[in-house]
């Protein structure tokens, strides 16, 4: 199957704590007639967080946060065309309860909040089963509230061999800019709640559309510039450690040598043992990133997921 005649989409696990119990969200379609987990396809120009996103939010309107990686469903359609889908978990807020916008449709009859033991009867198809399977997992370790930290390495800059002021103060590209404006609807997929950077100007630039959307102003922190991890000066334990006790989504932009210390200080903060499957997170070209989940109620469990995404420009 070529990969050009796939059709991708995305969605979430929706979860909820209801009289002391887990409960997943299924939404009862009304044209098929089938119970799903909510997904959709993926429209021009997004990529796939933003699609899972907005398509919880279309089909229930409920607003979410991503959560961990659920895995990725593969299955052939009607017309012959292979679907590609990829899930996340996410948790679903009193706030968000309290807003959504959901209203029966042409297109979603009903939503309803049941049992993960009741879902695995209820639903239609056995690639939704096998995405609950792989949440009900996290369930029974206990890890399904997390917190992510995005790392973020700026955007294409210009060549250090094609400037000639201060390299603090090196530019984007124009390919650069495009990034870090790419970056920004998608990276509010995790709804971060701070955004820290290294005071150099390519990666303010690059984190500064999302400060705009978000409206979050973007904290300087010098410990993770590429300056002071140079000269022996860097504080990226400090940083880390801060963001670990914390408990809340950040974004962290920083530099090509120092995203390695930084998944180090992660690692030993959490207790994670320092394998490939979390040295290979900080291996970004510029404009791409990872996501780290760690736990809310226990950070010393380890990193629960890990996953890194390519630049889109």
């Amino acid at each position: 199957m070529r990969a050009e005649t796939a059709v991708y989409a995305a969605g979430a696990v929706c979860w909820r704590i209801i009289d002391g119990r887990m409960h997943v969200l299924l939404i009862h379609r009304t044209v098929h007639g089938d119970v799903t987990i909510p997904k959709g396809k993926v429209d021009p120009g997004e990529t796939l967080p933003q699609t899972a996103v907005r398509e919880i939010q279309e089909e229930t309107g409920l607003a979410i946060a991503l959560g961990v990686p659920l895995g990725i469903s593969r299955y052939m359609m009607p017309s012959g065309r292979e679907k590609v889908v990829h899930y996340w978990a996410g948790e679903v807020s009193d706030h968000a309860l309290q807003h959504s916008t959901f209203k029966p449709n042409a297109e979603v009859a009903a939503l309803e909040w049941v049992t993960i033991k009741r879902a695995r009867g209820y639903l239609t198809y056995a690639p939704d089963v096998e995405i609950l399977e792989n949440f009900a997992a996290l369930v029974e370790q206990g890890v399904t509230s997390t917190f992510a930290l995005l790392l973020v390495r700026h955007g294409k800059a210009l060549a250090r061999s094609g400037w000639k002021g201060d390299d603090s103060a090196r530019p984007l590209t124009a390919r650069g800019v495009a990034q870090a404006a790419a970056l920004a609807d998608t990276l509010a997929a995790w709804r971060p709640e701070r955004i820290v950077s290294s005071p150099a100007i390519r990666c303010v630039t690059t984190v500064r559309p999302l400060s705009a959307a978000t409206s979050i102003k973007v904290k300087l922190k010098p410990g993770i510039s590429e300056d002071a991890w140079a000269s022996g000066d860097a504080d990226i334990r400090g940083v880390v450690g801060k963001r670990i006790r914390s408990g809340r989504s950040v974004v962290l932009c920083s530099h090509g040598p120092v995203l390695p210390e930084i998944i180090r200080e992660i690692s030993l903060a959490t207790s994670t043992p320092l394998g490939s499957y979390v040295t290979d997170a900080a291996e970004l070209e510029p404009g791409g990133f990872s996501v780290v989940h760690v736990s809310k109620t226990n950070s010393g469990s380890g990193v629960i997921a890990i996953e890194t995404h390519a630049p889109k420009a």
